[in-house]
Order: structure tokens, then C-alpha cells, then sequence
């Protein structure tokens, strides 16, 4: 019988590990680029709003 090689096992298991974190982190990142992204586009539409309000009052 075989014996198994626990070592290559392990440095599966780490492999796999770290590609889960690194794919968790660009998840992340992806999802706060998303939340900036619509911070950005309301602050335009309320500068835009503010804008229309004040050219009726000129």
C-alpha cells in the first residue's frame, strides 16, 4: 500500500486557502469601487437638482 503524503496535502489545502482570500479581497474591493461609484452619482444628481432649482429663480 501507498503512503500517503501528507505534505502535499497541506500545501493543497494552503493553496487553496489563500486563493479563497484573494478572491474574497477582490470581492470586496469590486464592492466598495460599486459604493463609491453610487456615492459619486447622487452627489451629481443633487448638484444637478440644485442647479435647476436655482436657474427658475434668476
Amino acid at each position: 500500500m501507498a503512503k500517503p503524503n501528507y505534505s502535499f496535502a497541506k500545501r493543497q489545502r494552503d493553496l487553496a486557502k489563500e486563493q479563497k482570500k484573494e478572491e474574497k479581497a477582490q470581492r470586496k474591493q469590486a464592492e466598495k469601487a460599486e459604493a463609491l461609484a453610487g456615492e459619486d452619482e447622487a452627489v451629481e444628481g443633487e448638484t444637478a437638482e440644485q442647479q435647476s432649482e436655482e436657474k427658475p429663480a434668476e
